[in-house]
C-alpha cells in the first residue's frame, strides 16, 4: 500500500481512538487527525497543512452546515417545532400507538430543517416520550423509537452530511447537488417508511391501544394556532424550484443559463430558511442588542464543535488528496475486483461501524469519499453510491454505545441506556444494511 493509504488508515484510527478511548471531543480528534495526515508529508509538512486548510476555507459547505446549525436553534427557540408537533398530535394522537407515529413523523419534520441527531432526540423526545409513556408505551421502547429516529435528518437533504459528501474531492466530479437532492428525497422516504413500519410492529407487539389523553387538542384548534409554521418549507422549495424542473428551464431561457447556474443551493437554501425563521419567529426573538448578544452567545458551544469538525474534516480530506490518495486507492482497488453487490455490502457495513463512535458528519468526512470510490470502481451508479454512504452514516443516532441520542432519549424516558442497545441494533441499525444495499443495487427505486 502507498503512503497516502497508510495516512488514511492512521487518520481514521486517530479520530476513533481520540474520541472514544481518550473520550475527547470529536472536534479535537479531527484536528489531531489532520496533523497526523500532514506528518506523512515528511519534509513538506507545512505545504500539505497550508494546502489542506486553504481548500477547507474555500468550501461553500462550511457556511451551509454552520448556517443550518443556527437555524435549527432558532426553530426550537421560537417554538415553531412545538406548534408543528402539536398539529401532528391532533391528527394522529388518538390512533393506536399514536404517540409513536407523532414521534417518527415529527423527527422527519424537524430533521428536514435541523439535521443534528442529538438535537432531534432532545426536541422531539421532550415532547413525545412522556406522552408515549402515558399511553402504554414501555419506557425503554419509547427511548428506542426516539433514538432510532434521531438520525433521520441526516438522509433528508440538505443535511450537513449531504454537503460534506458532495464537497469531497472524490465525489464532486461525479454528482451534482441538484440531482442528488432528488435521489436523497426518495431515499429519505424509504428510511421514514421503515421507521413507521417499526412503530406499527411495536404497537402490535406491546398491544398498545388508543390514547384517551384529554390533553390532545382538536385539530381545528392546533391548525388555527400553527398552520403558518408550515410556511417554513417554502424556504426549501424556492431554491429547489429555481434550480430544478420547468421553472428553472423557463428562467434559464429568459435570463441565460449562466446566470441561473450562479444560484447555489448550498448558499441560498440556508439563507432562505434563515430569513423565514427570523420573520416567522420574530415575536419570540430578542428585541435588544443585549438580548441578541445572549442568544448568539448561547450557540457558541455548538459552533465550537461543529465548525472545527467541518473545517478540519475538509482540510484532512484535501491533505490526503495532496498525498496522492486518489491514485493509490485506484491501484489498490483494481486488485479487489469486487462485484457491485459485494462492494455495496462491504461499504455499508464499514461506514456503519465507523458511525458507531463518530457523528454522521464526522463519518462522512472520514470515510465517505473512500466508500464512494470503492462503489464507483465496482460499477455502482454515482448517485446511488452517494445515497448508500449517507444511509449508512445516518445510523449514528442508533449506534450504541457512543451515540449521544441514546443517552438523551434514555434520560428523558428514565431508563438505563443499556436496555435500548440490542433493540436499536436489531431494529434501527441492521435493517439499514439491507436498505443501503437495496438502494446501491437499484432494487429500491430512487431517481439516479
Amino acid at each position: 500500500m502507498g503512503l497516502a493509504v497508510w495516512a488514511l488508515a492512521t487518520y481514521i484510527a486517530v479520530i476513533i481512538l481520540w474520541s472514544t478511548w481518550l473520550k475527547r471531543g470529536i472536534a479535537e480528534a479531527m484536528v489531531i487527525g489532520f496533523v497526523a495526515v500532514c506528518l506523512f508529508g515528511k519534509g513538506d509538512f507545512l505545504g500539505i497543512a497550508v494546502g489542506g486548510m486553504s481548500s477547507a476555507f474555500q468550501e461553500q459547505v462550511v457556511f451551509s452546515a454552520l448556517a443550518f446549525t443556527f437555524i435549527g436553534f432558532l426553530l426550537s427557540k421560537t417554538g415553531i417545532i412545538d406548534l408543528q408537533v402539536a398539529m401532528l398530535n391532533s391528527m394522529m394522537g388518538r390512533l393506536p400507538g399514536g404517540a409513536g407515529y407523532v414521534a417518527t413523523i415529527g423527527a422527519a419534520l424537524f430533521g428536514s430543517v435541523a439535521h443534528a441527531g442529538s438535537a432531534n432526540a432532545a426536541t422531539i423526545g421532550t415532547v413525545t416520550i412522556p406522552w408515549m409513556k402515558k399511553s402504554q408505551w414501555p419506557a425503554e421502547v419509547s427511548a428506542t423509537v426516539v433514538a432510532g429516529n434521531s438520525g433521520l435528518g441526516n438522509v433528508i437533504p440538505p443535511s450537513g452530511s449531504f454537503f460534506i459528501l458532495v464537497g469531497l474531492g472524490t465525489v464532486a466530479p461525479f454528482v451534482t447537488v441538484e440531482k442528488l437532492l432528488l435521489t436523497m428525497y426518495a431515499v429519505s422516504a424509504w428510511c421514514l417508511l421503515w421507521r413507521l413500519i417499526m412503530v406499527f410492529m411495536f404497537v402490535r407487539k406491546h398491544k398498545i391501544g388508543r390514547d384517551g389523553n384529554d390533553d390532545i387538542q382538536p385539530l381545528r384548534h392546533t391548525l388555527s394556532q400553527g398552520w403558518w409554521t408550515m410556511l417554513i418549507f417554502i424556504a426549501i422549495a424556492i431554491p429547489i424550484c429555481l434550480t430544478l424542473g420547468p421553472v428553472s428551464e423557463m428562467l434559464s431561457a429568459a435570463l441565460g443559463s449562466g446566470n441561473m447556474k450562479s444560484i447555489s443551493l448550498m448558499i441560498w437554501m440556508p439563507v432562505m430558511l434563515g430569513i423565514f425563521a427570523l420573520l416567522m419567529g420574530w415575536r419570540k426573538l430578542p428585541k435588544t442588542f443585549k438580548g441578541w448578544h445572549q442568544l448568539i452567545a448561547s450557540t457558541a458551544p455548538r459552533y465550537r464543535e461543529v465548525g472545527t469538525t467541518l473545517v478540519f474534516a475538509f482540510a484532512g480530506g484535501a491533505s490526503l488528496g495532496l498525498l496522492g490518495l486518489g491514485e493509490q486507492l485506484s491501484d489498490l482497488l483494481q486488485g479487489m475486483n469486487a462485484s457491485p453487490l459485494t462492494a455495496c455490502f462491504i461499504v455499508v457495513v464499514l461506514v456503519i461501524l465507523v458511525a458507531g463512535p463518530l457523528s454522521s458528519t464526522a463519518t462522512v468526512a472520514t470515510i465517505g469519499g473512500i466508500g464512494f470510490s470503492v462503489l464507483m470502481y465496482a460499477g455502482v451508479n454515482p448517485y446511488l453510491a452517494a445515497a448508500l454512504v449517507l444511509i449508512a452514516a445516518s445510523t449514528e443516532g442508533a449506534s450504541p454505545p457512543g451515540s449521544a441520542s441514546i443517552y438523551i432519549a434514555s434520560g428523558i424516558a428514565q431508563v438505563p441506556p443499556a436496555r435500548t442497545f440490542i433493540p436499536l441494533i436489531v431494529y434501527y441499525v441492521v435493517p439499514f444494511i439491507f436498505i443501503g444495499v437495496g438502494v446501491g443495487m437499484g432494487w429500491l427505486p430512487v431517481p439516479a
